[in-house]
């Protein structure tokens, strides 16, 4: 089955203004993609890794990548096509709590 990764943006203040039975809705979705086999997880603190021409490995805090809103996780899901990929991560979180969420699929 083909395979999606997603990325998750939000901040705290989008989850807390969003009521807190639809978060928790949400949340179980996540709960359904684990129970499903999918790699979720929540960002933490990124490491920029460059090795230029193989000459010597260097490293820098933080993110490469910006964004209107931080990146708040990122998961793994398996689904049939793109559009059951975008129906399964359409009430999770970070969809639903005044953020997005991309998804990319894997080729």
């Amino acid at each position: 089955m083909p395979k999606f990764i997603t990325i998750g943006y939000g901040d705290q203040d989008g989850y807390d203004r969003t009521p807190q039975a639809v978060r928790e809705a949400a949340h179980a979705q996540d709960a359904r993609l684990v129970s499903e086999g999918a790699l979720v997880g929540i960002a933490g603190t990124p490491v920029q890794v460059r090795n230029p021409n193989a000459s010597g490995v260097t490293t820098r805090e933080g993110a490469f990548m910006s964004s209107d809103l931080p990146v708040a996780g990122f998961a793994v899901i398996e689904a049939a096509s793109l559009a059951e990929a975008i129906a399964k991560v359409a009430q999770v979180p970070c969809a639903v709590a005044h953020g997005v969420v991309e998804v990319w699929p894997l080729k």
